[in-house]
């Protein structure tokens, strides 16, 4: 097996992302651990006080908020990163539909784009 793998994520060092943005992330991280969390469920592992594969224990099947924040700061790290990818790529986050304007049929994001 070749362990040459260098990985090379596209850099979004550069992007800030504002408040609302960041409110997003802390959505999407929580999501995160409960998408992770019903995985486990479903492949049968269960709470335990210390992680073991064999057992198929961890102490991670409890709520986000009351995971360490170790633990939150690696689902908060994917949203974050997440989002910043998206924009990197020229993507356009639009608060939701009750915010739109009055009488708009769907956000300029939901639109197909005009090839130049």
């Amino acid at each position: 097996m070749n362990h040459s793998y260098r990985p090379k994520p596209i850099d979004t060092g550069d992007i800030t992302l504002s408040e609302d943005l960041l409110q997003l992330s802390e959505l999407l991280a929580e999501n995160t651990h409960a998408v992770w969390a019903a995985g486990r469920l479903r492949d049968g592992w269960r709470y335990g006080p210390c992680w073991d594969q064999q057992s198929k224990t961890t102490p991670c099947l409890v709520p986000y908020a009351q995971l360490p924040e170790r633990e939150k700061d690696y689902d908060r790290n994917t949203a974050l990163q997440t989002i910043k990818l998206l924009l990197r790529l020229g993507y356009r986050i639009l608060p939701p539909a009750s915010s739109w304007e009055k009488g708009q049929v769907e956000p300029d994001h939901m639109q197909r784009r005009k090839e130049s």
